[in-house]
C-alpha cells in the first residue's frame, strides 16, 4: 500500500475524516469526490486521445505558401511611375 500505512493509521484516519466532517456530510464528501475523479479521468483520456488524432504526419512536408513573382528592382521603380501616372 502506498505510504506504509497499516490497519491502525487507516483507522485514525477513517476517524479523523469522520470528526471532521460529521457522519451525514461523509457519504455527499464521497460521492463529490468520486464525481470529480470520473470527471478528471474522463478528461485525461480526451486529452490523450486528441494528441494522437491530431498529431501532424511526420512523412507530410510542410505545405508553402504560393508567393507573387519577384520583380528586379529596376522593374518595380519604372512601375511605380506608371501607377502614378494611371490615378491622375
Amino acid at each position: 500500500m502506498p505510504f506504509n500505512l497499516r490497519g491502525p493509521e487507516i483507522l485514525i484516519l477513517v476517524l479523523i475524516i469522520l470528526l471532521l466532517f460529521g457522519a451525514k456530510r461523509l457519504p455527499d464528501v464521497a460521492r463529490g469526490l468520486g464525481r470529480s475523479l470520473r470527471i478528471f479521468k474522463a478528461e485525461t483520456k480526451d486529452l490523450q486521445a486528441g494528441d494522437t488524432d491530431e498529431s501532424p504526419a511526420v512523412d507530410a512536408p510542410a505545405p508553402q505558401a504560393s508567393l507573387p513573382p519577384a520583380t528586379p528592382a529596376s522593374e518595380a521603380e519604372d512601375a511605380k511611375p506608371q501607377a502614378e501616372r494611371a490615378e491622375n
